[in-house]
């Protein structure tokens, strides 16, 4: 085993450090608590004079210890549907959490944006949740308070593959795999929507607030004339007593909740992967030093390896191919006890004969030819990967493609691509083009992904980009005849630029759902370890088949 990590001493640079990452995080938390205000102060009033709880209160009711859940996609749709208001968190609440110790993902409509009502962001939402289900094997519990389809943009989650309909038929797929669903209707359950309680394994339904109907009151009157009121149509007794429709009849929101954890608690044990665990071991240096080894600016260089001996067990490492293809760093480790393959981008200066030189950020034939071939290792060892992304991108230039670099980077996005094993995504820093996919972005399925809040994700840098579109522009108006003085052209090259680092910074990116949760990383250790106790639940693992790799 290699040690590795030096002690960090305080000095103004390391400060400087320390003091912008704490800030940025600080932004962060900021934006996170204003979201978990759902709709709002009088929305939450309004929905509790009813007697009901609010999501994130059922939630903390429903599983074993309230601080141990892992909340993803907390700022889904931030920055979204302005136009209508907003949709914090688009309405909906995931994550992962424990119901008599056993993990499970709980998702809950939060009535008090738009009355639970599903914007396109939200059908995203769910289907992430049912996809981590199933590729996790681990049961899902539905807390259903919803208005249905928000209908000014029932074009955008209605009719598609990934739309709405998706839903429904991964709670089939799901019945077929054998992973448990329960549903709650706490609240309306109405059209499309009230098949995904009842084809979950069983649906408990709240007294004088729950209702399950393919068409409302109003609707039923308008469509046949007949006058019926809600409660009468599809409340509680009907649908238990009558319809046959729900299995259990709840007082109220606790009680409810106190059923699905008592239905949980007689689950069998279910076969596992069987990943590698031993006794865990803490990093020998304080993982909150990650603020201060992490630069402020993404494209200065810093010692991966410092980070990573913040991460790993004991901060020690089994490197692999440590003097070659030095942009990549692999290696095997431990983290919180469970073996791990560690990929991870080195952007740091080393020093030549020509002096020092900056080699990171960049993927050369070399780093792609040893990485594809740890990638393979690990699958065949089944380990689960951990990608550490910094990455602008593969090396460029004549010498480069002369070398292949078109042929290596295509190995190892093969690699990545036919991977088995469970892969885990952390942007630390930068996450440009096809460097995005060589270290597994979400186009190459990670279980899981998650982004630092410095972390940047785009096709190219920002100044690069900006370069080229002033360009582009300036082009365009030449034809017309109009030229720029220097003035204006650095206006509208800051003004791209603005709008370019908006777009690539991380909170863009978990609005839209481009990774699972932007993440403290102080906190790194444990999110990997629960991905991992998350991951192991699966025992399903494919034969790994690399496919054509051209050597």
């Amino acid at each position: 085993m290699k040690k590795i990590g030096t002690e960090i001493k305080q000095n103004d640079s390391t400060t400087k450090r320390e003091n912008y990452h704490t800030e940025l995080l600080s932004k962060i938390e900021t934006l996170k608590e204003k979201v978990r205000e759902g709709g709002g102060k009088k929305a939450i009033e309004k929905h509790k004079s009813k007697g009901k709880l609010t999501a994130r209160e059922r939630i903390a009711k429903l599983i074993d210890n309230p601080d141990d859940f892992f909340e993803l996609s907390t700022l889904a749709a931030y920055g979204m549907y302005e136009e209508f208001g907003g949709a914090p968190s688009s309405g909906t609440i995931y994550g992962i959490g424990k119901i008599h110790n056993r993990l499970c993902v709980i998702v809950a409509n939060d009535a008090t944006v738009k009355a639970g009502a599903w914007f396109p962001i939200t059908a995203k939402k769910n289907l992430r949740a049912q996809e981590i289900a199933m590729e996790n094997h681990l049961p899902i519990i539905y807390l259903v308070d919803s208005a249905g389809v928000f209908l000014p943009l029932q074009d955008e989650i209605f009719p598609d593959k990934e739309h709405f309909g998706r839903i429904f038929r991964n709670n089939a797929k799901m019945s077929s795999m054998g992973i448990p669903q329960i549903a709650a209707i706490m609240g309306p359950c109405v059209a499309g929507g009230a098949y995904l309680p009842i084809m979950s394994d069983e649906a408990l339904i709240v007294e004088g607030e729950g209702s399950v109907f393919l068409a409302g009151s109003h609707l039923v009157k308008a469509a046949i004339g007949e006058v019926i009121d809600n409660e009468s149509l599809g409340g509680a007794r009907v649908q238990s007593n009558i319809s046959g429709v729900t299995d259990y009849i709840m007082k109220n929101d606790e009680e409810c909740l106190e059923q699905i954890r008592n239905i949980v608690s007689k689950f069998g044990e279910f076969p596992k992967a069987g990943f590698n665990r031993i006794e865990s071991k803490p990093p020998k240096f304080n993982p909150e030093e990650i603020y201060s080894v992490l630069p402020e600016d993404t494209i200065k260089p810093y010692d991966m390896y410092e980070l990573i001996a913040r991460i790993v067990d004991n901060s020690e490492i089994d490197e692999y191919k440590a003097g070659y293809g030095k942009t990549v760093i692999t290696a095997y480790a431990r983290i919180d006890g469970w073996a791990v393959g560690i990929v991870a981008n080195q952007r740091s200066v080393v020093k030549t004969e020509k002096g020092e030189m900056q080699i990171g950020g960049v993927i050369y034939s070399d780093s792609a030819d040893k990485a594809t071939r740890f990638i393979m290792n690990c699958n065949q060892k089944k380990i689960p990967l951990i990608f550490l992304q910094d990455v602008t991108g593969f090396m460029v230039g004549s010498k480069a493609e002369h070398g292949g670099i078109i042929k290596d980077g295509a190995k190892m996005v093969n690699a990545v691509a036919n991977s088995v094993v469970p892969k885990i995504t952390i942007i630390v820093g930068n996450s440009f083009g096809a460097g995005n996919y060589a270290m597994c972005g979400k186009a190459y399925d990670p279980r899981f992904i998650f982004a630092y809040p410095n972390a940047k994700i785009s096709v190219m840098g920002g100044n690069q980009a900006s370069s080229v579109l002033l360009d582009i522009k300036l082009k365009q108006e030449e034809k017309s005849g109009h030229k720029f003085s220097e003035e204006e052209k650095q206006k509208l090259l800051n003004d791209i630029l603005k709008s370019y680092d908006e777009k690539s910074n991380p909170v863009y990116a978990s609005a839209r759902l481009w990774v699972d949760e932007i993440i403290d990383p102080a906190h790194t250790r444990k999110w990997i370890s629960m991905c991992l106790e998350v991951a192991d639940h699966n025992p399903e693992i494919p034969k790994f088949n690399p496919g054509v790799i051209q050597t």
